[in-house]
Protein backbone atom coordinates (compact mmCIF):
# COMPACT_ATOMS: atom_id res chain seq x y z
CA UNK A 1 0.00 0.00 0.00
CA UNK A 2 0.91 3.62 -0.74
CA UNK A 3 0.32 6.30 1.68
CA UNK A 4 0.93 10.08 2.03
CA UNK A 5 3.44 9.51 4.87
CA UNK A 6 5.62 7.91 1.60
CA UNK A 7 5.29 11.05 -0.28
CA UNK A 8 6.02 13.13 2.91
CA UNK A 9 9.56 11.35 3.65
CA UNK A 10 10.71 12.86 0.21
CA UNK A 11 9.36 16.26 0.77
CA UNK A 12 13.44 17.25 1.34
CA UNK A 13 14.06 15.74 -2.15
CA UNK A 14 11.72 17.63 -3.92
CA UNK A 15 12.79 20.74 -2.04
CA UNK A 16 16.33 20.65 -2.33
CA UNK A 17 17.37 17.87 -4.90
CA UNK A 18 15.30 18.58 -8.32
CA UNK A 19 12.85 15.42 -7.70
CA UNK A 20 9.91 15.60 -9.74
CA UNK A 21 7.24 13.34 -11.64
CA UNK A 22 8.77 14.39 -15.19
CA UNK A 23 6.01 13.22 -16.56
CA UNK A 24 2.59 11.77 -16.70
CA UNK A 25 1.75 10.00 -20.06
CA UNK A 26 -1.60 8.62 -21.24
CA UNK A 27 -1.47 6.47 -24.09
CA UNK A 28 -4.36 6.20 -25.99
CA UNK A 29 -4.93 3.54 -28.80
CA UNK A 30 -6.23 5.04 -32.63
CA UNK A 31 -6.99 1.66 -34.06
CA UNK A 32 -10.64 2.59 -33.80
CA UNK A 33 -10.34 5.80 -35.44
CA UNK A 34 -8.97 4.61 -39.25
CA UNK A 35 -11.36 5.65 -41.78
CA UNK A 36 -11.97 5.81 -45.37
CA UNK A 37 -11.05 9.69 -45.51
CA UNK A 38 -8.04 11.71 -43.67
CA UNK A 39 -10.90 14.30 -42.70
CA UNK A 40 -12.74 11.52 -41.12
CA UNK A 41 -9.80 9.56 -39.35
CA UNK A 42 -9.36 13.05 -38.29
CA UNK A 43 -12.89 13.67 -36.56
CA UNK A 44 -12.44 10.52 -34.70
CA UNK A 45 -9.05 10.93 -33.56
CA UNK A 46 -10.02 14.43 -32.43
CA UNK A 47 -13.01 13.05 -30.47
CA UNK A 48 -11.11 10.09 -28.66
CA UNK A 49 -8.38 12.26 -27.48
CA UNK A 50 -10.44 14.64 -25.99
CA UNK A 51 -13.03 12.48 -24.51
CA UNK A 52 -10.08 9.69 -23.07
CA UNK A 53 -7.51 12.83 -21.90
CA UNK A 54 -9.41 16.07 -21.82
CA UNK A 55 -8.71 16.39 -17.95
CA UNK A 56 -5.12 15.11 -17.88
CA UNK A 57 -3.70 18.69 -17.71
CA UNK A 58 -6.39 19.78 -14.88
CA UNK A 59 -5.71 16.19 -13.23
CA UNK A 60 -2.23 16.14 -13.15
CA UNK A 61 -1.75 19.82 -11.92
CA UNK A 62 -4.53 18.98 -9.40
CA UNK A 63 -2.29 15.58 -7.80
CA UNK A 64 0.77 18.17 -7.77
CA UNK A 65 -1.21 20.83 -5.60
CA UNK A 66 -2.63 19.00 -3.30
CA UNK A 67 -0.07 16.25 -2.86
CA UNK A 68 3.42 18.88 -3.09
CA UNK A 69 5.13 16.72 -6.20
CA UNK A 70 6.28 18.71 -9.12
CA UNK A 71 4.38 17.15 -12.68
CA UNK A 72 6.81 18.89 -14.97
CA UNK A 73 5.00 17.88 -18.04
CA UNK A 74 1.85 16.08 -18.83
CA UNK A 75 1.69 13.84 -22.52
CA UNK A 76 0.19 11.90 -24.94
CA UNK A 77 1.45 8.51 -26.52
CA UNK A 78 -0.92 7.40 -29.66
CA UNK A 79 -0.68 4.19 -31.79
CA UNK A 80 1.61 4.77 -34.73
CA UNK A 81 0.39 7.11 -37.64
CA UNK A 82 1.21 5.13 -40.09
CA UNK A 83 -0.95 2.66 -39.10
CA UNK A 84 -3.74 4.68 -38.24
CA UNK A 85 -3.78 6.42 -41.46
CA UNK A 86 -2.88 3.37 -43.74
CA UNK A 87 -6.48 3.08 -44.95
CA UNK A 88 -6.78 6.75 -45.84
CA UNK A 89 -3.15 8.84 -46.73
CA UNK A 90 -2.10 8.58 -50.16
CA UNK A 91 0.46 11.24 -49.94
CA UNK A 92 2.72 12.59 -47.22
CA UNK A 93 1.12 15.53 -47.19
CA UNK A 94 -2.10 13.30 -46.18
CA UNK A 95 0.06 12.21 -43.25
CA UNK A 96 0.73 16.25 -42.58
CA UNK A 97 -2.79 17.08 -42.14
CA UNK A 98 -3.20 14.16 -38.99
CA UNK A 99 0.05 15.72 -37.17
CA UNK A 100 -1.68 19.46 -37.70
CA UNK A 101 -4.82 18.05 -36.35
CA UNK A 102 -3.08 16.23 -33.19
CA UNK A 103 -0.77 19.10 -32.42
CA UNK A 104 -3.81 21.18 -32.35
CA UNK A 105 -5.37 18.60 -29.99
CA UNK A 106 -2.46 18.70 -27.96
CA UNK A 107 -2.38 22.87 -27.57
CA UNK A 108 -6.32 22.67 -26.73
CA UNK A 109 -5.68 20.25 -23.73
CA UNK A 110 -2.78 21.96 -22.52
CA UNK A 111 -0.52 18.80 -23.62
CA UNK A 112 3.21 19.91 -23.57
CA UNK A 113 4.30 16.93 -26.42
CA UNK A 114 2.05 14.27 -28.25
CA UNK A 115 3.87 11.38 -29.16
CA UNK A 116 2.87 8.80 -31.64
CA UNK A 117 3.97 10.16 -35.05
CA UNK A 118 5.70 7.23 -36.14
CA UNK A 119 6.19 3.85 -38.06
CA UNK A 120 7.30 0.57 -36.89
CA UNK A 121 9.74 -0.72 -39.89
CA UNK A 122 12.31 -2.97 -38.17
CA UNK A 123 11.96 -5.54 -40.89
CA UNK A 124 10.74 -4.28 -43.90
CA UNK A 125 7.97 -0.74 -44.51
CA UNK A 126 4.47 -0.74 -46.33
CA UNK A 127 3.51 2.03 -48.18
CA UNK A 128 1.90 3.92 -45.26
CA UNK A 129 5.39 3.62 -43.44
CA UNK A 130 7.12 5.11 -46.36
CA UNK A 131 4.68 8.06 -46.92
CA UNK A 132 4.71 8.97 -43.06
CA UNK A 133 8.19 8.71 -42.79
CA UNK A 134 8.71 10.87 -45.87
CA UNK A 135 6.28 13.43 -44.30
CA UNK A 136 8.27 13.77 -41.13
CA UNK A 137 10.46 17.03 -42.14
CA UNK A 138 7.34 18.73 -43.31
CA UNK A 139 5.14 17.45 -40.63
CA UNK A 140 7.59 18.57 -37.69
CA UNK A 141 8.19 21.99 -39.64
CA UNK A 142 4.43 22.92 -39.05
CA UNK A 143 3.95 21.52 -35.79
CA UNK A 144 5.34 22.46 -31.86
CA UNK A 145 4.23 19.44 -30.01
CA UNK A 146 4.38 16.65 -32.31
CA UNK A 147 7.24 14.12 -31.56
CA UNK A 148 8.11 11.45 -33.99
CA UNK A 149 9.72 8.17 -34.14
CA UNK A 150 10.64 5.35 -36.32
CA UNK A 151 11.99 1.87 -35.23
CA UNK A 152 14.58 0.51 -37.67
CA UNK A 153 15.89 -2.66 -36.10
CA UNK A 154 15.39 -5.69 -33.17
CA UNK A 155 16.81 -8.41 -31.73
CA UNK A 156 13.98 -10.53 -33.15
CA UNK A 157 14.18 -9.29 -36.35
CA UNK A 158 18.00 -7.92 -37.45
CA UNK A 159 17.98 -4.20 -38.72
CA UNK A 160 16.34 -2.74 -41.74
CA UNK A 161 19.13 -0.77 -43.13
CA UNK A 162 16.73 0.62 -46.32
CA UNK A 163 15.06 2.29 -43.15
CA UNK A 164 18.42 3.24 -41.59
CA UNK A 165 19.76 5.22 -44.92
CA UNK A 166 16.41 6.88 -45.05
CA UNK A 167 16.30 7.79 -42.16
CA UNK A 168 19.93 9.24 -42.26
CA UNK A 169 18.25 11.27 -45.56
CA UNK A 170 14.53 12.40 -43.27
CA UNK A 171 17.07 14.20 -40.73
CA UNK A 172 19.16 16.20 -42.57
CA UNK A 173 15.71 17.71 -44.55
CA UNK A 174 14.53 17.84 -40.84
CA UNK A 175 17.09 19.93 -39.60
CA UNK A 176 16.79 21.78 -43.52
CA UNK A 177 13.32 22.32 -42.81
CA UNK A 178 13.88 23.75 -39.42
CA UNK A 179 17.17 25.88 -39.99
CA UNK A 180 15.48 29.23 -38.67
CA UNK A 181 14.94 27.38 -34.93
CA UNK A 182 18.80 26.12 -35.20
CA UNK A 183 17.28 22.65 -37.16
CA UNK A 184 15.17 22.12 -33.85
CA UNK A 185 12.75 20.08 -35.81
CA UNK A 186 15.63 17.03 -34.97
CA UNK A 187 15.14 17.59 -31.77
CA UNK A 188 11.69 16.03 -31.77
CA UNK A 189 12.72 13.10 -33.40
CA UNK A 190 14.13 9.62 -32.75
CA UNK A 191 15.24 6.59 -34.83
CA UNK A 192 15.09 3.86 -32.29
CA UNK A 193 15.93 -0.21 -32.08
CA UNK A 194 13.90 -2.58 -29.92
CA UNK A 195 11.20 0.18 -29.14
CA UNK A 196 9.46 -0.58 -25.97
CA UNK A 197 5.64 -0.39 -26.47
CA UNK A 198 5.29 1.45 -23.19
CA UNK A 199 7.87 4.45 -22.89
CA UNK A 200 6.00 7.89 -21.77
CA UNK A 201 9.51 9.55 -22.42
CA UNK A 202 9.66 11.22 -25.68
CA UNK A 203 10.38 12.10 -28.38
CA UNK A 204 10.29 8.07 -28.25
CA UNK A 205 6.96 7.64 -27.00
CA UNK A 206 3.80 5.66 -28.93
CA UNK A 207 1.15 3.45 -27.82
CA UNK A 208 1.83 0.23 -28.74
CA UNK A 209 -0.30 -2.26 -30.25
CA UNK A 210 -0.36 -4.67 -27.72
CA UNK A 211 -1.51 -2.24 -25.17
CA UNK A 212 -4.98 -1.31 -24.00
CA UNK A 213 -7.55 0.84 -25.15
CA UNK A 214 -5.42 3.63 -22.69
CA UNK A 215 -3.20 3.25 -19.86
CA UNK A 216 -1.52 5.39 -17.93
CA UNK A 217 2.27 5.81 -17.98
CA UNK A 218 4.38 7.72 -15.51
CA UNK A 219 8.24 9.21 -15.82
CA UNK A 220 9.73 9.56 -12.37
CA UNK A 221 13.63 11.30 -12.25
CA UNK A 222 16.02 12.36 -9.56
CA UNK A 223 19.50 12.32 -10.80
CA UNK A 224 19.96 15.26 -8.30
CA UNK A 225 18.45 13.34 -5.14
CA UNK A 226 20.90 10.54 -6.24
CA UNK A 227 24.11 12.82 -6.15
CA UNK A 228 22.99 14.42 -2.99
CA UNK A 229 22.75 10.37 -1.61
CA UNK A 230 25.96 9.61 -2.65
CA UNK A 231 27.71 13.20 -1.53
CA UNK A 232 27.29 11.58 1.91
CA UNK A 233 29.19 8.08 1.23
CA UNK A 234 32.20 9.58 -0.55
CA UNK A 235 34.97 6.84 -0.33
CA UNK A 236 32.82 3.76 1.28
CA UNK A 237 33.01 0.47 -0.56
CA UNK A 238 31.32 -0.26 -3.81
CA UNK A 239 28.97 -2.68 -1.56
CA UNK A 240 27.89 0.34 0.40
CA UNK A 241 27.83 2.98 -2.59
CA UNK A 242 25.07 -0.16 -4.67
CA UNK A 243 23.36 -0.17 -1.53
CA UNK A 244 22.84 3.50 -0.89
CA UNK A 245 21.46 3.92 -4.94
CA UNK A 246 19.63 1.52 -4.76
CA UNK A 247 17.37 2.69 -1.54
CA UNK A 248 17.04 5.92 -3.46
CA UNK A 249 15.68 4.69 -6.43
CA UNK A 250 13.60 2.25 -4.53
CA UNK A 251 12.28 5.84 -2.32
CA UNK A 252 12.00 7.89 -6.23
CA UNK A 253 9.68 4.82 -7.42
CA UNK A 254 7.08 4.81 -4.92
CA UNK A 255 6.66 8.67 -5.48
CA UNK A 256 6.12 8.03 -9.00
CA UNK A 257 3.33 5.22 -7.91
CA UNK A 258 2.11 7.40 -5.60
CA UNK A 259 0.86 9.84 -8.28
CA UNK A 260 0.78 7.24 -11.11
CA UNK A 261 -2.23 5.18 -9.17
CA UNK A 262 -3.85 8.81 -7.65
CA UNK A 263 -4.09 9.50 -11.60
CA UNK A 264 -5.39 6.56 -13.30
CA UNK A 265 -8.31 6.59 -9.74
CA UNK A 266 -9.22 10.20 -11.00
CA UNK A 267 -8.78 9.61 -14.70
CA UNK A 268 -10.48 6.03 -14.63
CA UNK A 269 -7.73 4.82 -16.61
CA UNK A 270 -5.55 1.91 -16.00
CA UNK A 271 -2.02 2.23 -14.34
CA UNK A 272 0.39 0.72 -17.03
CA UNK A 273 3.97 1.01 -15.85
CA UNK A 274 6.68 3.49 -13.83
CA UNK A 275 9.62 4.31 -15.97
CA UNK A 276 12.21 5.25 -13.47
CA UNK A 277 14.87 7.13 -15.52
CA UNK A 278 17.08 9.39 -14.52
CA UNK A 279 16.44 12.05 -17.18
CA UNK A 280 18.73 15.02 -16.16
CA UNK A 281 17.91 18.95 -16.82
CA UNK A 282 19.95 21.86 -17.59
CA UNK A 283 19.81 22.91 -14.37
CA UNK A 284 22.61 22.69 -11.69
CA UNK A 285 22.54 19.54 -9.93
CA UNK A 286 20.33 17.94 -11.88
CA UNK A 287 22.74 15.73 -14.10
CA UNK A 288 23.63 12.13 -14.42
CA UNK A 289 27.19 13.60 -15.09
CA UNK A 290 27.20 14.75 -11.76
CA UNK A 291 26.24 11.64 -10.07
CA UNK A 292 29.33 9.79 -12.56
CA UNK A 293 31.69 12.61 -10.75
CA UNK A 294 30.54 11.79 -7.49
CA UNK A 295 30.80 7.93 -7.90
CA UNK A 296 34.62 9.16 -8.37
CA UNK A 297 35.04 10.67 -12.19
CA UNK A 298 36.78 12.92 -12.85
CA UNK A 299 35.07 14.39 -15.78
CA UNK A 300 32.29 12.06 -17.69
CA UNK A 301 34.14 10.61 -20.86
CA UNK A 302 37.35 9.71 -18.80
CA UNK A 303 38.34 6.34 -18.14
CA UNK A 304 36.07 4.38 -16.03
CA UNK A 305 32.87 6.21 -17.06
CA UNK A 306 31.50 3.54 -18.54
CA UNK A 307 31.63 1.21 -15.65
CA UNK A 308 30.42 3.90 -13.42
CA UNK A 309 27.08 4.66 -15.69
CA UNK A 310 27.11 0.49 -15.48
CA UNK A 311 27.00 0.47 -11.75
CA UNK A 312 24.68 3.50 -11.58
CA UNK A 313 22.14 2.28 -14.46
CA UNK A 314 21.79 -1.88 -12.81
CA UNK A 315 21.39 -0.50 -8.85
CA UNK A 316 18.39 1.84 -9.90
CA UNK A 317 17.09 -0.48 -11.77
CA UNK A 318 17.08 -3.14 -9.22
CA UNK A 319 15.69 -0.17 -6.14
CA UNK A 320 12.77 0.48 -8.61
CA UNK A 321 12.04 -3.01 -9.72
CA UNK A 322 11.43 -3.53 -5.61
CA UNK A 323 9.45 -0.27 -5.39
CA UNK A 324 6.88 -0.71 -7.89
CA UNK A 325 5.27 -4.82 -9.40
CA UNK A 326 5.13 -2.42 -13.05
CA UNK A 327 8.33 -0.73 -14.01
CA UNK A 328 8.87 -0.91 -17.45
CA UNK A 329 9.35 1.95 -20.34
CA UNK A 330 13.37 2.05 -20.49
CA UNK A 331 14.34 2.99 -16.67
CA UNK A 332 17.58 3.69 -16.11
CA UNK A 333 20.16 6.66 -16.47
CA UNK A 334 19.61 9.04 -19.91
CA UNK A 335 22.91 10.48 -20.74
CA UNK A 336 21.63 14.03 -23.46
CA UNK A 337 24.15 15.86 -23.78
CA UNK A 338 22.51 19.18 -24.74
CA UNK A 339 19.85 18.44 -20.99
CA UNK A 340 22.77 17.30 -18.56
CA UNK A 341 24.94 20.29 -17.89
CA UNK A 342 27.95 18.26 -16.76
CA UNK A 343 27.80 16.41 -19.70
CA UNK A 344 27.82 20.20 -22.04
CA UNK A 345 30.62 20.91 -19.43
CA UNK A 346 32.47 17.43 -20.64
CA UNK A 347 31.71 17.81 -23.97
CA UNK A 348 33.24 21.22 -23.93
CA UNK A 349 36.31 20.63 -22.41
CA UNK A 350 37.06 17.32 -24.97
CA UNK A 351 36.05 14.77 -22.33
CA UNK A 352 33.28 13.17 -23.54
CA UNK A 353 33.43 12.38 -27.68
CA UNK A 354 30.44 10.98 -29.83
CA UNK A 355 32.78 7.42 -29.44
CA UNK A 356 32.49 7.56 -25.76
CA UNK A 357 29.45 8.29 -25.57
CA UNK A 358 28.51 5.51 -28.11
CA UNK A 359 30.45 3.27 -25.70
CA UNK A 360 28.62 4.14 -22.94
CA UNK A 361 24.90 3.48 -24.50
CA UNK A 362 26.06 -0.48 -24.12
CA UNK A 363 25.30 -0.41 -20.56
CA UNK A 364 22.54 2.87 -20.52
CA UNK A 365 19.00 3.76 -20.91
CA UNK A 366 18.48 4.48 -24.82
CA UNK A 367 21.41 5.85 -26.62
CA UNK A 368 22.88 8.85 -28.63
CA UNK A 369 20.33 11.83 -27.43
CA UNK A 370 20.12 15.41 -28.09
CA UNK A 371 23.74 15.62 -29.42
CA UNK A 372 24.49 18.62 -31.58
CA UNK A 373 26.94 18.39 -35.15
CA UNK A 374 27.78 20.10 -37.97
CA UNK A 375 25.63 20.96 -40.64
CA UNK A 376 27.16 19.71 -43.81
CA UNK A 377 27.43 16.12 -41.88
CA UNK A 378 26.91 13.98 -44.80
CA UNK A 379 23.25 12.24 -44.70
CA UNK A 380 24.74 8.60 -44.98
CA UNK A 381 27.50 9.60 -42.03
CA UNK A 382 24.26 10.27 -40.25
CA UNK A 383 22.78 6.89 -41.13
CA UNK A 384 25.99 4.98 -40.23
CA UNK A 385 25.69 6.84 -36.58
CA UNK A 386 21.91 5.29 -36.67
CA UNK A 387 23.19 1.67 -37.80
CA UNK A 388 26.15 0.95 -35.11
CA UNK A 389 23.63 2.39 -31.98
CA UNK A 390 20.83 -0.12 -33.89
CA UNK A 391 23.63 -2.83 -33.68
CA UNK A 392 24.44 -2.12 -29.59
CA UNK A 393 20.78 -2.75 -29.10
CA UNK A 394 20.04 -5.23 -31.44
CA UNK A 395 23.11 -7.57 -30.05
CA UNK A 396 22.76 -6.04 -26.09
CA UNK A 397 18.58 -7.05 -26.60
CA UNK A 398 18.10 -3.59 -25.07
CA UNK A 399 16.82 -0.34 -26.71
CA UNK A 400 18.86 2.29 -27.76
CA UNK A 401 18.24 4.82 -29.78
CA UNK A 402 19.83 8.22 -32.17
CA UNK A 403 18.46 12.16 -31.57
CA UNK A 404 20.80 13.83 -33.58
CA UNK A 405 20.73 17.16 -34.51
CA UNK A 406 22.83 18.82 -37.74
CA UNK A 407 22.04 21.87 -37.19
CA UNK A 408 22.18 23.86 -40.49
CA UNK A 409 25.26 27.07 -40.58
CA UNK A 410 26.79 25.38 -37.56
CA UNK A 411 30.29 23.98 -37.16
CA UNK A 412 32.63 22.15 -34.12
CA UNK A 413 33.25 24.76 -32.12
CA UNK A 414 30.10 26.46 -32.40
CA UNK A 415 27.01 26.11 -29.57
CA UNK A 416 23.27 26.02 -30.04
CA UNK A 417 20.44 26.57 -27.97
CA UNK A 418 17.18 24.98 -27.62
CA UNK A 419 16.10 26.69 -24.78
CA UNK A 420 14.02 24.86 -21.68
CA UNK A 421 14.03 21.35 -21.63
CA UNK A 422 16.05 20.52 -24.55
CA UNK A 423 18.89 22.89 -23.15
CA UNK A 424 22.11 23.77 -25.10
CA UNK A 425 24.09 21.89 -26.48
CA UNK A 426 28.57 22.45 -28.52
CA UNK A 427 28.74 21.41 -31.40
CA UNK A 428 30.40 18.01 -31.28
CA UNK A 429 32.71 16.73 -33.91
CA UNK A 430 31.87 13.72 -36.05
CA UNK A 431 34.44 11.14 -37.82
CA UNK A 432 35.06 12.89 -41.19
CA UNK A 433 35.65 9.03 -42.82
CA UNK A 434 32.48 8.22 -44.83
CA UNK A 435 30.71 4.71 -44.69
CA UNK A 436 28.81 5.72 -47.92
CA UNK A 437 29.29 2.22 -49.85
CA UNK A 438 27.67 0.32 -46.66
CA UNK A 439 25.03 2.71 -46.74
CA UNK A 440 24.07 2.06 -50.29
CA UNK A 441 23.66 -1.78 -49.67
CA UNK A 442 20.37 -2.50 -49.67
CA UNK A 443 18.04 -5.33 -47.40
CA UNK A 444 18.83 -6.12 -43.57
CA UNK A 445 21.43 -6.73 -41.15
CA UNK A 446 20.13 -10.41 -40.05
CA UNK A 447 19.19 -10.88 -36.48
CA UNK A 448 21.79 -12.20 -33.91
CA UNK A 449 21.84 -15.71 -33.80
CA UNK A 450 20.86 -15.57 -30.05
CA UNK A 451 17.92 -14.35 -30.81
CA UNK A 452 16.52 -17.41 -32.22
CA UNK A 453 14.52 -18.37 -28.84
CA UNK A 454 11.27 -19.65 -30.19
Amino acid sequence: MINLNEAIETLRMIRQDNLDVRTVTVGISLLDCAASSVDEICTRIRKKITETAGRLAVTADDISREFGIPIVNKRISVTPISIVGASACRCPQDFVRIAVTLDELAEELGVNFLGGYSAIVSKGMTESDRLLIQSIPEALACTSRICSSVNVGSTKTGINMDAVRLMGEIIKATAAATADSDSSGCTKLVVLCNAPDDNPFMAGAFHGVTEPDAVINVGVSGPGVVKYALESVRGESFEVLCETIKKTAFKITRVGQLVAQEASRRLGIPFGIIDLSLAPTPAVGDSVADILHEIGIGKAGAPGTTAALALLNDQVKKGGVMASSYVGGLSGAFIPVSEDQGMIDAAECGALTIEKLEAMTCVCSVGLDMIAIPGDTPASTVSGIIADEAAIGMVNQKTTAVRIIPVVGKTTGDSVEFGGLLGHAPIMPVNNFGCEDFISRTGRIPAPIHSFKN
